[in-house]
Parts: C-alpha cells; sequence; structure tokens
C-alpha cells in the first residue's frame, strides 16, 4: 500500500525559497567580522572622493539664479509716460526700463563731447564757428559745425543724437539724400568734469529750393471760425493755427531739426544756434530769416513760438521730404 505524501506550508515554502544575496563588504566593518581588510589608502581615497561630490553640489546650487515672484495686477497698467522726457515704456521690462534711463538722461542733460572727439575733429571735418557765446545766465559756451552724414566715433555720437531728437519730437528718421544736404550744429558748455563738455544744443540745417509763406491771421475767417475765407490755404497745424499759401517760393536753408536739453532751454542756445547757421551754411552769404530765406519743417508748441521770436514773422514752412 502506497503512502500518501503530507503537504504542509512549510513544505510548499521550501520550494520558493531563494538565495538570499551576498551582502557587499563594507569598508567600514570590523576586524572581527572576518571579511577582507580594506587598505587605507583605497579607504581615504573614497571618502575624498564623496566630499567632492558634496561640494560640487553645493557650489552648483549657489550658482543658481535667485528667481522673483512676479503677480498679474489687472486693476492697474504697466505702460508709464516719463515726465521728464515724454516717452512712453513698460514698467518692470528691463530692456524698456534701461532704454528709458539712457534716453532720459540725453534729453535732460545732454550726451558728453571729450577728448576722444576733440582728436577726431580735424580727420571729421568738424568747424568751430567763432567767438565764444554768453548765455542768458552766464554760461560761455561754443559753438561747432559738422556734415549730418560724418562717420568714425563722431559720426555714432552724431546718430544718437539724432535718434534721440526723432523720438524726443515724435519724428521720422530723415532719409539718406536729406543727410548728405545737411549739417549740424551743436551747442557745447563746459561739464563739471575737466577737460570735457556737454552737446546741450542741436539744429539741422538743409539745404532747400522753395518753401510756403505763412498765411497772416487777416487771412483766417472770424475768431469763432478758425477756418480760410478768402484764399484757399495750406493747413500746418490745425491745434496752432498755422496756415500757409500754396504758393512755393525761392528760400535757400530749411530747418529740420531743433533741439535743447531739458536743464538748458530758455537761455538762448537756439536762437544762437539758428544765427550760427544763418551766417555760415552758405559761404561767404549771410541769410536774413526776415526777408524768407529761411524756413522750418516741422513746428510744435516751442518750435513755433521760437519761429515768431527769432524769425521775426518772415520764417517760412517746408516739406522736408519734398524740397
Amino acid at each position: 500500500m502506497s503512502s500518501k505524501v503530507k503537504r504542509t506550508y512549510a513544505s510548499r515554502s521550501d520550494q520558493f525559497k531563494t538565495d538570499t544575496p551576498t551582502p557587499l563588504p563594507s569598508p567600514f566593518s570590523s576586524a572581527s567580522s572576518g571579511k577582507r581588510k580594506w587598505p587605507f589608502d583605497e579607504l581615504h581615497s573614497q571618502v575624498a572622493s564623496a566630499k567632492r561630490v558634496k561640494g560640487s553640489n553645493s557650489k552648483l546650487k549657489s550658482k543658481q539664479k535667485t528667481l522673483k515672484q512676479l503677480h498679474f495686477c489687472i486693476d492697474q497698467s504697466t505702460v508709464r509716460t516719463c515726465t521728464a522726457c515724454k516717452l512712453t515704456y513698460t514698467k518692470g521690462a528691463e530692456d524698456d526700463e534701461a532704454l528709458h534711463r539712457a534716453h532720459c538722461a540725453r534729453v535732460q542733460r545732454g550726451m558728453e563731447w571729450g577728448k576722444e572727439e576733440e582728436r577726431d575733429k580735424a580727420s571729421a571735418g568738424v568747424k568751430e564757428i567763432p567767438n565764444r557765446v554768453k548765455l542768458k545766465d552766464g554760461k560761455k559756451g561754443r559753438v561747432i559745425c559738422v556734415d549730418a552724414t560724418v562717420g568714425g566715433k563722431i559720426g555714432s555720437k552724431l546718430s544718437t543724437l539724432l535718434d534721440t531728437i526723432n523720438v524726443a519730437l515724435s519724428a521720422s528718421a530723415l532719409s539718406p539724400e536729406a543727410l548728405r544736404a545737411s549739417k549740424a550744429y551743436l551747442f557745447l558748455l563746459p561739464a563739471i568734469t575737466p577737460n570735457k563738455e556737454k552737446i546741450v544744443g542741436c539744429i539741422l540745417a538743409q539745404r532747400i529750393e522753395n518753401a510756403m509763406m505763412i498765411a497772416s491771421p487777416s487771412s483766417y475767417g472770424s475768431e469763432n471760425d478758425a477756418t480760410p475765407s478768402s484764399r484757399p490755404l495750406v493747413t500746418v497745424d490745425d491745434s496752432s493755427g498755422l496756415f500757409c499759401y500754396p504758393e512755393l517760393l525761392p528760400t535757400a536753408l530749411g530747418i529740420s531739426r531743433i533741439f535743447v536739453t531739458s536743464a538748458q532751454r530758455r537761455k538762448g542756445i537756439a536762437s544762437c544756434l539758428l544765427s550760427a547757421a544763418a551766417r555760415t551754411f552758405v559761404h561767404g552769404c549771410v541769410l536774413d530769416p526776415k526777408d524768407g530765406q529761411i524756413a522750418f519743417s516741422q513746428t510744435t508748441g516751442d518750435g513755433l513760438a521760437l519761429m515768431k521770436n527769432w524769425g521775426q514773422g518772415g520764417v517760412r514752412i517746408y516739406d522736408e521730404d519734398h524740397c
């Protein structure tokens, strides 16, 4: 009679037993454990390697850029308009704020004219207008003239200055043809730093052929009606009520840009630059604004007042794109 095999949980567990992995020898095990001994040099190198890994991790953590938490503010606009330079920029945008700081500094205090510009002025064809100018506040400066298309360091500085003027006046850049026919007159004042000056004023004078004469107030309608009544006139500026007769008259000199830093206005700098251009733009011929020999292109509120005061009613208006 065959005997039956009795299965128990103990017998089943024996079938599924697996070999237990032998633990790796530890470098820190004692000598009495029967394991092999680790050489001191090998043990020291492993400890040093662990320290290096830990040190590199801490350096990586220290090099990580500190992040800033930004928040949306839906009830307030991030667009700002500077009261000093009138430039609109986005607050919080690093590029916008950097551009605004540079532009605002040039509008308020001007640009530097130093030793490097003085060394390059002979090769750049810079001409100094004789006689130092005394302003209304007693300060003395000088006027220089240079072609608007000059190159080199002076040309780069002049290009930056013209870009600043165009932004400040909300004007478009002049065409290459207009620049080739133009000269820049710069007013320099001594700076606080020795042997350095500041460009605090600039006008751009351009050779033109014709311009329009400004219509007298008697050519308008009644005081309550700003529309012209008798002759057809060309509207130059509705806000200031500036109109011109459409006939084109021969005119020699056009002033396309006038700029004075905000810190130096109301001191006679613009009038000084205009007078220098009238005397020297055409060699051997002094132009008289009262005779209609000089014209302005763009007229802001301040430019219109300057045109009336300096030109004594004889300054004309021209189109800088079709002159």
